[in-house]
This record gives structure tokens, sequence and C-alpha cells, in this order.
């Protein structure tokens, strides 16, 4: 279940409260007279069924009550209650696999920020991707491929193609860009101080490296991996069951081939530069690729169950 929390005008409340009485999804519902201070008008609360949540707010779009007041959806962690089971009992679909497109389009707004936070979590995932290129340590690696916060812009790319975003595919493409171009640069600059220290050489750029020289060599491999983790990816930020994302975090390469570009542009190491740029862009392309056609897939999905919603609830009885 979601809980539904509305500030409106009070010349809004009836028409808020008929589209939400009228939805049998919807339960728990209660209105605040006066209550709303700034703007003025009433809160509205409500519990509703994750299915129908899309179908809710589309109707307070309508209404235009996020433009006149605001609209704040919650998850319920735990609810117990005998008309909530029932709401969910009339609503199609399965709210594990539900996608509140609200929440995702918010939260991929969030993560498309550039700010200092990114900028410091990027660098210093490149940083340790670096040292542990010159280490050889599978372990660095896979921390810096933790560490890293650069999958939140890349899923964003799909959520902005499949519902229409542009500016936030403005802004996912210039955090992305800047990010990686920020990171780089720091570490190569850190690369210059250990090169001038004696602390890092050019044998340890170019040398064997058995546990890491899948950074700069991408495959066929390389994008299948990319287009699976990303798939992934996309399902455990949409769904209401967020698990897999660490996962995904290790599969790919990203990080430690900006790493390695760094190393690579210190020491002036032409086909290091070129192999870890090329897996950077085989590893970004593929999730962007994977996460817009998982998207697009759900978004189908979940038009037809909204059909198939509207039709129900002509005759109630058959949802039982």
């Amino acid at each position: 279940m979601l809980h539904l929390r509305i500030m409106a005008p009070g010349t809004m409340t009836e028409g808020v409260l008929a589209a939400l009485e009228n939805d049998e999804a919807v339960t728990g519902l209660a209105v605040f007279r006066g209550a709303a201070i700034r703007p003025p008008g009433d809160v509205i609360t409500a519990q509703v069924a994750r299915e129908a949540a899309n179908d809710v707010v589309d109707k307070l779009r309508v209404l235009k009550v996020h433009q006149e007041g605001s609209i704040e959806i919650e998850q319920v962690g735990t609810w117990l209650s005998r008309s909530g089971f029932e709401a969910e009992l009339h609503t199609p679909g399965s709210s594990a696999d539900s996608v509140v497109w609200a929440e995702v389009t918010q939260r991929s707004y969030d993560e498309t920020e550039l700010n200092w936070t990114f900028l410091s979590f990027l660098t210093l995932a490149t940083v340790i991707a670096s040292i542990a290129i010159v280490t050889d340590s599978q372990i660095l690696t896979v921390g810096a491929m933790v560490l890293g916060p650069e999958f939140g812009p890349i899923a964003a790319l799909g959520v902005a193609l499949v519902r229409r975003r542009f500016v936030l595919l403005q802004l996912a493409i210039r955090t992305l860009v800047l990010g990686f171009v920020v990171a780089i640069a720091l570490t190569i600059v850190l690369a210059l101080i250990g090169r001038a220290l004696g602390w890092i050489t050019l044998d340890d750029v170019i040398g064997p490296r058995p546990g890491t020289a899948f950074i700069y060599t991408p495959d066929k491999w390389s994008f299948i991996v990319a287009v699976v983790a990303g798939a992934a990816g996309v399902l455990s930020m949409t769904s209401s069951k967020s698990v897999g994302l660490a996962g995904v975090f290790i599969s790919v390469t990203t990080v430690p081939a900006a790493g390695n570009i760094a190393l690579g542009v210190a020491f002036g190491n032409g086909s290091t530069i070129w192999g870890s740029v090329a897996q950077l862009l085989l590893n970004v392309a593929g999730m962007a690729l994977a996460g817009w056609v998982t998207l697009a897939i759900q978004q189908s999905v979940w038009s037809r169950i909204s059909v198939r919603r509207a039709r129900h609830l002509a005759a109630p009885r058959r949802m039982l």
C-alpha cells in the first residue's frame, strides 16, 4: 500500500474527494478542512493500492492539484487493514511488479543532480580504481565499482526517453559527462604526483595485470553483461522490492575504466587510453539501452493493466 497526502485549495477538495471515492483501490480516505496554511486549503489523506497509483495520480494531475497544491506519495512498510486488503484484491496486477512513474521520475531527477556529493563519490571511486589497477587488486576493483554513483544518471537516460522528459535527458547526459571528466582529471593529477614520487611506474600501467586486464580489453561479453546488469538495475529501481543494485554495480566496469584512462593519460600510453574509453562507452551504452527497453516494456504492460482495470471498474463483481 501507498500513503497519499494531498494539500489542495478548498475549491478543489470536492473534486479530489470525488475522484478518490469512486476508485475501489483507495481506502482510509480522510479530509481535514482548513488544515493547510501554505498553500491555504484542506489536507486529504488516503491509502492506495500500489498497482493503482499511476491511475490515481493521473486523475489528480488532470485536476491540476500538483499546480495549486501538492501530492505526496509514501511507501507503507507495514499495514493492517481489512479494507486495504480488499482494495488490493480489487486491483489487477502485482504490487511488487507495479511501477509508480511519479516515484521513478522524481528519483531520476534527484540522482541526476550534478552536485558536490556526486562528484566526490565518483572521484573517490575512480581514484580507488586506479590504485586497484596499479596493485592489480580485484578486491579494490570491486570496491570502486560499488562506490561509484554513476548508475543513477545512466538509468535516468532510459526514464527520460520512455517518459519523454527531455530536460531530464539533458541533465543525465551533463551529469555523466562532467562527472567523469572531473573524476578522471583529478585522478590524472594524483597519478602524475604518484609518478613524480616514484610510487607508480610505466610497468604498473602496461605490465601484466591478470586480475584487472578486463578493464581495458572490451569484448562482446562486456556489452552483454552491461545489458543484463542495466535491465536488472532498472527492475530493482522500479520495483517495490529494491534488491540487486549492489550486484549491478559490481558487474560493470565503468569506474575502473575511468581510472585506467587517468593512468593512461598520466603515462601517455595510447593503447591503455583507447581500450579503457571503449570499455567505458560500451558499458554506459549497454546499460542505457537495457534500461530504456526494460522501462518501455514495463510502461506497455502497465498501460494494458490500466485499461483492464478501467473495464473491471465498470463491472465490480468481475474483480472478485
